[in-house]
């Protein structure tokens, strides 16, 4: 028979892809968890993982069976979850840092109502997070997808994931308050801004390229342009007067009231999709549900923003 804590085990090596890191995760030591493999091993009577002196990968039984162990635990962990009525424990998110700033309060007060369920809300990388959540490292993770595919991939992979659209969150024009373009009369004319001091986010960050080429197609490239790791960073030198800014909607969310936000002509709208992503299993728990609903909540008051409609329903 199979051990249930072993195949664990297995799931947790296959998203992670070392030993080491495995350990590291768990909270084990490397030796310990090559031993519980190698008893795995015995167990299935088949050579579950390919050693060599440097690393191990997963054999192709190796891989059908960590398959399987997902969805058997998936299936464990709606059934108990389903028992449950009250949202109640331990809820792990993360987000990115600017989603982090504008989700958080709709978070904090959704506790208000639910004294039993305890968050933690982790900042962190979009594609980290989704990692981490796939991994059950995290329950709910905000990502930020720039491609438009993101929930399409998850929906038609035979994921174990559900994603809930939260919001498009579009490039915006920020001013400091008392610049000419912060006057809502005129449009917006990017070309008669072409040399002022841009300040944008480091070369291939997401966010930059996607204002590199929204400058682009209009034309324009500034001579000088200065780059700071962080849009919140970004946001407040905005404020002092320092520079314009082309930034995600999203990065001003919390209202800072020195900048100005001006909305780009139709046609230059360049925008990222902003989801929730769990693993369906964990939906089911009352906790994990709540949080989702909060996060669904807010993003229809995000000033500037609105919601479609989700790829998968909130159970009840």
């Amino acid at each position: 028979m199979l051990d249930l804590h072993r195949l664990h085990l297995l799931t947790e090596f296959a998203a992670r892809g070392s030993i080491a890191k495995t350990a590291a995760v768990l909270g084990y030591t490397p030796s310990a968890v090559s031993q519980q493999l190698a008893v795995l091993e015995r167990e299935a009577g088949l050579a579950l993982l390919d050693r060599t002196a440097r690393r191990a990968s997963l054999t192709d039984a190796g891989r059908r069976l960590a398959g399987h162990a997902e969805r058997i635990l998936a299936k464990a962990e709606t059934d108990l979850s389903a028992r449950a009525a009250e949202p109640a424990g331990r809820v792990v998110a993360t987000a990115f840092p600017s989603a982090a700033v504008a989700f958080a309060p709709a978070l904090a007060r959704s506790l208000r109502t639910h004294p039993r369920l305890t968050l933690v809300l982790r900042q962190t990388p979009a594609r980290e997070g989704l990692r981490q959540v796939r991994s059950g490292e995290v329950d709910v993770a905000i990502v930020d997808d720039w491609t438009g595919r993101l929930a399409d991939e998850i929906e038609t992979g035979g994921s174990i994931l559900s994603c809930y659209h939260l919001i498009r969150d579009r490039l915006v024009l920020v001013v400091p308050r008392t610049h000419r373009a912060a006057d809502p009369g005129p449009a917006v004319d990017l070309r008669a801004l072409r040399h002022e001091p841009w300040l944008a986010a480091p070369a291939g960050e997401p966010s930059r390229q996607a204002a590199d080429r929204l400058l682009a197609a209009v034309g324009v490239t500034p001579s000088v342009l200065s780059e700071f790791e962080g849009v919140s960073t970004i946001v407040s030198l905005v404020a002092r007067g320092l520079g314009i800014a082309i930034l995600p909607r999203l990065a001003v969310a919390a209202g800072e009231r020195r900048v100005a936000v001006r909305y780009l002509p139709h046609g230059l709208d360049l925008a990222r999709d902003v989801h929730a992503v769990a693993r369906t299993a964990s939906v089911r728990r009352p906790s994990v549900a709540v949080i989702v609903t909060a996060l669904r909540a807010a993003a229809k008051a995000l000033p500037g923003q609105g919601s479609r409609s989700t790829s998968a329903p909130v159970p009840d």
